[in-house]
């Protein structure tokens, strides 16, 4: 594939039932915002690379914009296996896999090192203090000698770069290791977050905010200080969708849930709010990150799960994954949401034909490809980002956290490619 910049375009208007706050308490019309101020200029944390534009935290992974640090990277998707204890690696030219090979028990996520040389698989294991840290090398796609290290669930990086984040769900704790060796460096319990598990960093990259998939909050974490600040219990919506609802046929029902399950988290691009996609709110959850409160909440579709903005920082693809009440289930309806971030509005829905469960990925360096892991159909799912055609490519059992690679940007934070 040619890494070129593509125009990005989203079809289709906004759709109703999207709780927005457009209108001030007994005003008739729009609210008419002042015009905006420049942006001052972001003063990071200690060690963390400066933001060159402190109005888009996301502008130096732009269409085009790759490191000379990933020079001669193989462009390959890699696909973990979750059940088969395999990464398959998908030529995104031709979309057909092109190679195999093992790693350890139950492979999660596919993560992107701090400085672009090395993919990590992390290995989550059936027992927890049995998993493991398989490299990568993206110049040939080849594994390397898998690291020991309790329940890698997923993988972070500290912006200034010094520590890798591994992030174990099981055990409630944030183990901070070496980037290169992964020996343990200190720990950070998070006793009240259940199931902890996505992250995204404040733009000058003071603290941390990670999702608690089974406690229905999020936690603040002191980067500079190395503790928890807080926790917030996110809210429920009114209502949600039902399940089995489809993009064409949204059906809602009242929502009795009383907590949810957050899962990915992105920060906006002027780095004021964060959303956190909720599998039982069917939403995003809008977080002001300064003071931990929830000011807004956006319906995006059925299970909402993986969030990645677009190569131009204007839009969020929002991996719907189908399901909030029976996981496991195949051929549920599956989709994508495009939120436009200035808005805070849905402007297209991207259904799955035949049905699916989109759940993690990223987007292609030219922008023109939304790659999403089909986690209980054990397929991929390529979106063309100029009209939500899928293209569907089968692989092996329950794949997860996959990347695509290379990506723009100067350093990466983790996951699936969260850069910088």
């Amino acid at each position: 594939m040619k890494l070129k910049q593509t125009l990005i375009t989203v079809l289709g208007a906004a759709c109703a039932g999207v709780t927005l706050f457009a209108l001030e308490a007994g005003a008739t019309g729009p609210v008419v915002q002042p015009p905006a101020s420049a942006p001052r200029a972001i003063t990071t944390a200690l060690g963390v690379p400066p933001v060159p534009d402190p109005g888009n935290v996301y502008s130096e992974t732009g269409a085009g914009r790759l490191s000379e640090a990933v020079k001669g990277h193989l462009e390959r998707v890699y696909v973990p296996l979750l059940r088969a204890n395999e990464v398959w690696v998908i030529d995104p030219e031709t979309a057909k896999v092109v190679s195999k090979f093992k790693v350890g028990r139950a492979p999660q996520h596919v993560v992107p090192s701090w400085d672009l040389q090395t993919l990590w698989v992390g290995n989550n294991a059936e027992r927890h203090k049995d998993g493991s840290l398989t490299p990568v090398d993206p110049r040939t796609g080849k594994p390397g000698p898998a690291v020991p290290v309790d329940d890698p669930y997923n993988m972070y990086f500290t912006p200034d770069g010094k520590s890798a984040i591994v992030v174990a769900e099981a055990e409630k704790r944030l183990d901070f290791r070496d980037p290169q060796t992964m020996k343990l460096q200190y720990s950070i319990n998070t006793p009240g977050c259940g199931g902890i598990n996505h992250a995204d960093f404040s733009m000058d990259g003071s603290y941390a905010i990670f999702t608690c998939e089974f406690s229905g909050q999020i936690a603040k974490i002191d980067l500079v200080q190395r503790r928890v600040t807080g926790y917030l219990k996110l809210k429920m919506p009114a209502t949600r969708l039902k399940e089995g609802s489809s993009v064409a046929d949204p059906q809602t029902e009242i929502c009795t849930a009383t907590k949810g399950m957050p899962q990915d988290i992105r920060i906006s691009p002027d780095g004021k709010r964060f959303y956190i996609a909720d599998m039982d709110a069917d939403g995003l959850h809008v977080v002001d990150g300064e003071s931990l409160k929830e000011v807004g909440f956006i319906a995006t579709g059925l299970g909402a799960h993986g969030l990645y903005p677009s190569r131009d920082g204007k839009k969020l693809y929002v991996a719907n994954r189908s399901t909030h009440k029976i996981h496991g289930k195949k051929g549920g309806p599956g989709s994508v949401a495009v939120v436009d971030f200035a808005t805070e509005k849905v402007v297209a829905r991207w259904p799955i034909p035949g049905g699916g469960s989109p759940d993690m990925g990223n987007v292609s360096a030219d922008g023109r490809w939304l790659w999403l892991s089909g986690r209980y159909d054990d397929e991929v799912y390529r979106f063309d980002t100029t009209s939500g055609t899928v293209t569907k490519i089968k692989v092996g059992a329950e794949p997860h956290g996959l990347t695509v690679w290379p990506q723009p940007g100067r350093y990466s934070l983790g996951h699936t490619g969260n850069l910088r």
